[in-house]
Parts: structure tokens; C-alpha cells; sequence
């Protein structure tokens, strides 16, 4: 089995890079934001 690519990352830097703000901060972020909402998704993304 392969590792899981944060699996040693604390909460909070993993929070920097795939929370909500940091997600809307870019123009991709905010497209992945856009096909997670047309796909239902109930969590967009990781809660804090």
C-alpha cells in the first residue's frame, strides 16, 4: 500500500494549503470550490 500524502502534517498546515480561504485565494482554488458545489458535495472542503 502506498503512503497517504499528508499523513505527517499537522492540522494546521494542512488547513494552509486545503481549507476554505486558501482555496478561494486562487483562481484554480476557486474552480475546485465551483465542481465540488456542481457535484453536491456536503463538506467542500476539510472543516476546521
Amino acid at each position: 500500500m502506498t503512503k497517504r500524502t499528508l499523513s505527517n502534517k499537522t492540522r494546521s498546515s494542512v488547513l494552509k494549503v486545503s481549507g476554505f480561504r486558501a482555496r478561494m485565494a486562487t483562481p484554480e482554488g476557486k474552480k475546485i470550490i465551483r465542481n465540488r458545489r456542481k457535484k453536491g458535495r456536503k463538506n467542500l472542503t476539510i472543516q476546521r
